[in-house]
């Protein structure tokens, strides 16, 4: 029976609880993270300002009285404040907020620390504001990761929260491992060393989808692309010598390892079995076989004219031709009459310009004419 009433809504509330506090826990664990991380590059910056600092002096010339009246240089306050101040960018406000909240540890570890505690993060960020862990160990505690702090996850993968006072301290195992305790292979790998404490995973051969050994002998499941033979060995599947072949009819068919791909035909064909006009398995129109390779047939050298109107020129051009009135006439209306405002272009110009162009042409204006024979006279 459904719950009703005041159980429903207490129900809904300590659920909604539930979440919260679990949202809650899950923000924490972040911010455990970033202060972490924060502390971090604060030391790393310190240290960067204690070696840029370490041949400065006062600036003021005369660095024998400056050490002798007011301290050494090195081990000065105002050598201090110069790394400090460099710590963190302007725009860092978490960085900025915790160099202003523990200003006075960075003067405790420079005046009294720092010889008998040389670590400034394991000093100031583990052991004395406690946002860092130790490597190899996380959480409040700072317990150790899984595998071990010396190798945690054995080495396979990265332990969550490992340094900072935060995350779960489970693994995120490297590519090839997998399990809790990143030992085991995924598929397509296999282990090569296992025992309690340490795993090489190393990739089956390319055949295999899973196996137990390097080469194609050892697969327990060959992949897609690939088959059995009769030694117990996955071999490539060539896709191009089934009937029918994959490919559409425009198209030839290419065999690689575990797959296959389909390429265009060359223009001069219709059908093909590979690359280029010596592979057609006919020629498409306009060209011919000619020993064993499709050629362009020159139409306008035929017997039999195919330009048939009065005053028409052939040009011939790859796979086509195209009729031009000869020189001296003009096109109009489908017919070509005699030209008397101007010259027509040489059927020559025009040949070329096809063979740039790349298609027939049909039609042309006087200014065309004119702009064509100016550029290829």
């Amino acid at each position: 029976m459904l719950s009703t009433g005041p159980e429903l809504r207490l129900l809904r509330l300590v659920s909604c609880l539930t979440l919260v506090l679990l949202c809650q826990v899950t923000d924490a664990k972040k911010d455990l993270k970033s202060a972490c991380n924060t502390c971090r590059q604060i030391t790393e910056n310190f240290n960067k300002g204690f070696e840029r600092t370490a041949n400065q002096n006062f600036g003021g010339g005369n660095t024998a009285w400056e050490e002798r009246k007011l301290s050494k240089y090195e081990t000065s306050e105002i050598r201090l404040m110069e790394i400090v101040e460099g710590l963190c960018d302007s725009s860092s406000f978490e960085c900025n907020h915790m160099v202003e909240e523990h200003e006075e540890h960075f003067e405790t570890w420079w005046f009294k620390r720092k010889t008998k505690h040389p670590d400034l993060h394991k000093w100031f960020c583990i052991e004395t504001i406690k946002v860092c862990c130790p490597k190899g160990t996380f959480g409040p505690d700072c317990n150790a990761c899984v595998g071990g702090s010396e190798r945690p996850c054995h080495g396979n993968g990265a332990c969550d929260g490992d340094g900072t006072r935060g995350g779960n301290g489970k693994c995120s195992c490297h590519h090839g491992y997998t399990g809790e305790f990143c030992l085991d292979c995924i598929d397509g790998y296999f282990n090569e060393v296992r025992n309690d404490s340490f795993s090489l995973c190393t990739e089956c051969h390319s055949s295999c989808k899973t196996c137990t050994g390097a080469t194609n002998q050892d697969c327990d499941e060959c992949k897609e692309g690939w088959e059995e033979d009769d030694q117990e060995a996955c071999v490539d599947v060539n896709e191009c010598s089934k009937d029918p072949v994959p490919c559409k009819e425009d198209q030839y068919c290419l065999n690689t390892e575990g797959s296959y791909s389909c390429k265009a035909c060359d223009k001069v064909c219709s059908g093909c079995t590979a690359a280029g006009p010596d592979n057609c398995q006919a020629c498409a129109s306009g060209y011919q076989d000619t020993e064993g390779t499709c050629t362009d047939v020159d139409e306008c050298s035929q017997s039999e004219p195919v330009c048939t109107k009065e005053h028409q020129e052939c040009v011939n051009n790859q796979g086509s031709y195209t009729c031009i009135c000869s020189e001296g006439y003009e096109e109009r209306d489908g017919e070509c009459i005699q030209n008397k405002t101007g010259r027509t272009p040489d059927p020559h110009n025009l040949l070329l310009l096809t063979h740039f162009v790349g298609k027939p042409l049909k039609q042309i204006s006087q200014q065309g004419v004119q702009y064509i024979e100016s550029r290829f006279k």
